[in-house]
């Protein structure tokens, strides 16, 4: 199975750059859905970016779970939603690592009415979950499910290799939405981004550096090195034909490719800052 492992981890690299050249912020998750599926040996996979409840929550969904799903009444979908058994498992501080529902759950699982429904809705009987590291709600992350035999020790660890990818492309989708939303207002940011070349991770990184992060910091937001973000900091400083942060950040501004800051009445512009989420 190295070869394979092998060849999986270069799969995993592969979609990584494909997910930070990628402009569009909704198609990020869509992407690894897809990929994410074949790779941990799935059938198909849902994905949940924020409290994973038995009420509220919007799924995402690999194209062949949204066909699946699209079949299950109130009632099934959400037993689903409940996450058995992995929202006590990880509610209750047993780590953020992928595990299966068959080694948290053992002969319960089987007996479990969340097993009823995958067996009898979708014909399927194992899940794997992949939750994205350094969240707090109980799952964050996808679940992958298939029929047969539950998954393998190297799917599993194909699985705990993605979860850096996830954690990256999430980022990446959140700060590119808040690019997006905080420059709608300069009108067209991404023809003037596209204008001057700069790529999807450029723009992120361009847009922490209105926030006077420093290399480390901005580095620790992207899970990328501090020398990775320098070099990104010179393609912007390159393509934006500037020398320096300031001169990079307030050209930009220029430019509506990041906003400038807001000027409360007085005409005195108020200091950049706060919440890096935009809220």
């Amino acid at each position: 199975m190295l070869h394979g492992l092998d060849r999986a981890y270069e799969r995993l690299t592969e979609l990584a750059v494909a997910a930070l050249h990628e402009r569009e912020p909704d198609r990020l998750w869509p992407l690894l859905a897809d990929a994410l599926t074949g790779l941990c040996g799935g059938e198909t996979l849902i994905y949940k970016l924020d409290d994973w409840s038995e009420g509220k929550g919007t799924l995402g969904l690999a194209p062949a779970a949204a066909v699946e799903l699209g079949r299950l009444d109130d009632e099934a979908l959400s037993v689903l939603r409940s996450g058995y058994p992995f929202a006590h498992h990880y509610a209750a501080g047993l780590g953020r690592s992928p595990v299966t529902a068959r080694r948290i759950a053992h002969r319960a699982w089987s007996a479990s009415e969340t097993a009823r429904v995958l067996g009898d809705a979708l014909d399927l009987d194992q899940v794997l979950a992949l939750p994205l590291p350094g969240t707090v709600a109980p799952i964050t992350g996808c679940l992958v499910y298939r029929s047969g035999a539950d998954f393998t020790d190297d799917q599993v660890r194909i699985a705990e290799r993605a979860q850096p990818l996830l954690a990256a492309v999430e980022q990446q989708r959140q700060l590119l939405e808040q690019w997006r939303r905080l420059s709608a207002a300069a009108g067209a940011p991404e023809e003037r981004a596209a204008d001057c070349a700069l790529t999807p991770r450029e723009l992120t990184v361009l847009l922490l550096l209105t926030d006077a992060l420093t290399a480390d910091a901005i580095g620790r937001r992207l899970g990328i090195s501090a020398r990775t973000v320098h070099k990104h900091i010179e393609n912007i400083y390159r393509k934006l034909g500037t020398r320096d942060r300031l001169g990079t950040v307030l050209h930009a501004q220029r430019l509506g490719l990041v906003p400038a800051p807001d000027r409360p009445p007085g005409g005195r512009r108020r200091a950049s800052g706060g919440d890096h989420n935009g809220r």
